[in-house]
């Protein structure tokens, strides 16, 4: 909703008459305010502000303060709270809790909140209806980060084993109305610039009647499930540092990690696993190091296709070297911003680094493969999982000619965990379907579960039970007491962590979530001319800029590439309507499956 600036049409004073229509509107809509709850939100005395905005968006704001409301259509039915009001009045609205701190990277970069980046407590999900208003929590704040609206009702999303989108976020900490005014400020030490994490002042989890938390609840600093890493808005040196208090400054992230001495740089891996009771948090000179022994890691394995941007190489690279469940933070660094590291590690000869001025971002031009912190570095050995994106392919390469396997894996999660533990199987491995199938099936094996009486029926012991349907329960349900075998393995799939392998020709990427179909889709332009547009070829390992050029000769058309909104990628647009000989092209040329490529034709009635 604020992700754009708008347009100002009109600012003015609320009249009388108004302002107690507007009060009923609000008493209405939100019945957990109280009259000590509405006499802070909108006190008695003070005038009430109204900014009406282009696209007919109402805020409504304490006249030298701050806005407290905003009405997305002008009508009055769609009224919401700002993160203001609601750092005021935290019980305002019942609140999603995040499974942990890392997910409001997420939300705070403008992404609507996703089931699996929500906590499930212990009795199953709230009950809730299609377009509630919500507000979302990180474990251990009090203060919201985020406010929108619900996509459908707790019932479905059980139907749909809480996959998909929850809410529909329409503003959040650090968009543009929460920047829009001159007094704005952060409600607790734990909102950092581009991550919530828990209140530091806080003596344990805060939770609230209108809020809810889980047993992994203590995990926050857990990835969100399902989401690809190229998706994380993780600019560590795009804001200034002056805009962000003091206090928020010198506020330690509650990151937790074990002695730096025993500490061994390896993939990123699932926050699943819980940290040790004898960790402690980092001192300045232990994230200098830390920090750079995840550089030297990324430039001895991953780093290979440069020139590159700094921004790439932190959450690309770096990032994903640093040890299990820690969140490196390079403002508790001594360099304080990315641009500052990067520049010294630049100054020390280790790498070659200019400063790009238009977009004020530090470019990784070269590495030093002679200079002695990188000669004397041992890199640790990579698991099949470490690359996380593909390599650019070079613009003359073609890939038509190398065979294409696709392959759906899984890896075990906070539910499952238990039993890869009970059967000794390793939990950071990828399996199959039938490797996964197997490992429930050793436990039932070992356990003796199989019903005496009907070897087709397995019965839950508690740990059984636990793994396939704790959370995904409707509260007040009974929790089934038998499965059969048949419906067993899907079952323990279903709650794994979903991920794919795409292999073409020496060249293999894992992901982590489904695998994306590609989408074709062929539409009118003015002067009633067809294009066809191409979206999702980089999931399968193929380069745009390289099959735009293949099929501009193929089609004897002009063809084009543009950048997706939100980095998720490339668009190949093809003039005319193509949309049966290109999709037949993917799959005889590229072996595509046809079950990966989605068409739609909206020139045809």
């Amino acid at each position: 909703m604020f992700k754009k600036s708008m347009e100002l049409k009109s600012h003015q004073r609320l009249s009388g008459a108004d302002r107690k229509k507007l009060k009923r509107t609000i008493k209405d809509r939100f019945p957990a305010a109280s009259d000590p709850d509405m006499d802070s939100l909108l006190p008695p005395k003070v005038e009430i502000t109204v900014d009406k905005f282009q696209n007919r968006v109402i805020v409504y704001g304490v006249e030298g303060g701050l806005p407290m409301f905003f009405d997305v259509d002008g009508r009055g039915t769609e009224v919401f709270p700002t993160v203001y009001a609601l750092w005021k009045v935290p019980n305002l609205l019942p609140s999603f809790l995040l499974k942990g701190g890392e997910v409001s990277r997420y939300v705070i970069g403008g992404a609507d909140l996703m089931f699996p980046g929500i906590s499930i407590p212990p009795e199953g999900l709230p009950t809730f209806s299609a377009g509630e208003i919500w507000a979302v929590k990180v474990p251990g704040n009090p203060a919201p980060i985020a406010v929108g609206s619900t996509t459908m009702s707790s019932t479905e999303a059980l139907k749909a084993c809480l996959r998909g989108k929850a809410l529909k976020i329409t503003h959040y900490y650090r968009d543009l109305l929460w920047e829009s005014v001159e007094g704005h400020y952060v409600p607790n030490a734990g909102f950092l610039e581009d991550v919530v994490f828990e209140d530091p002042a806080s003596s344990s989890l805060c939770q609230t009647s209108n809020s809810y938390d889980d047993d992994t609840a203590n995990s926050s600093h857990n990835q969100w499930d399902g989401i690809n890493d190229e998706e994380v808005r993780d600019s560590v040196d795009a804001a200034d540092d002056q805009s962000v208090p003091d206090a928020v400054k010198k506020t330690a992230e509650q990151e937790i990690m074990l002695s730096l001495a025993n500490v061994k740089v390896t993939d990123n891996v699932s926050g699943d696993e819980s940290i040790a009771e004898d960790q402690h948090p980092l001192s300045v000179e232990d994230m200098d190091m830390l920090l750079d022994k995840c550089l030297l890691q990324a430039l001895h394995t991953t780093v290979k296709d440069l020139p590159m941007p700094g921004s790439t190489l932190w959450s690309n690279h770096v990032l994903p070297c640093r040890p299990s469940g820690i969140t490196l933070d390079i403002k508790k660094s001594s360099h304080k911003k990315l641009s500052k590291w990067l520049l010294a590690k630049s100054s020390g000869g280790l790498i070659t680094v200019k400063e790009d001025k238009y977009k004020k971002e530090a470019v990784l031009l070269s590495v030093n493969h002679n200079h002695p912190d990188y000669t004397s570095f041992k890199p640790d050995k990579q698991k099949v999982e470490k690359s996380e994106q593909t390599t650019e392919q070079s613009p003359n390469e073609s890939h038509s000619n190398k065979i294409l396997e696709v392959a759906e894996i899984y890896k075990s999660s906070v539910h499952v965990n238990p039993i890869y533990a009970a059967v000794g199987a390793d939990k950071g491995q990828l399996y199959s379907a039938s490797e996964a199938i197997a490992v429930v099936q050793k436990y039932v094996d070992n356990e003796k579960l199989v019903k005496p009486t009907n070897k087709s029926i397995v019965v839950l012991d508690a740990i059984l039970c636990d793994a396939l349907f704790k959370g995904a329960m409707k509260k007040g349900s009974t929790y089934p007491t038998e499965i059969h075998k048949k419906d067993l393995g899907p079952a323990f799939i279903n709650r794994m962590q979903a991920h794919h392998v795409v292999t073409r020709g020496n060249e293999s990427v894992v992901r982590k979530g489904g695998l994306k179909a590609i989408q074709i889709l062929t539409e009118r332009r003015q002067g009633n001319k067809k294009v066809t547009k191409l979206s999702g070829m980089e999931t399968f390992l193929m380069d745009a800029e390289s099959l735009a050029s293949e099929l501009q000769k193929k089609f004897a058309c002009s063809t084009s590439v543009t950048e997706l909104p939100g980095k998720k990628g490339h668009e190949v647009l093809v003039q005319g309507g193509v949309i049966d000989d290109l999709a037949k092209h993917l799959i005889e040329q590229y072996g595509i499956p046809k079950r990966y490529i989605e068409v739609l034709d909206k020139t045809r009635k």
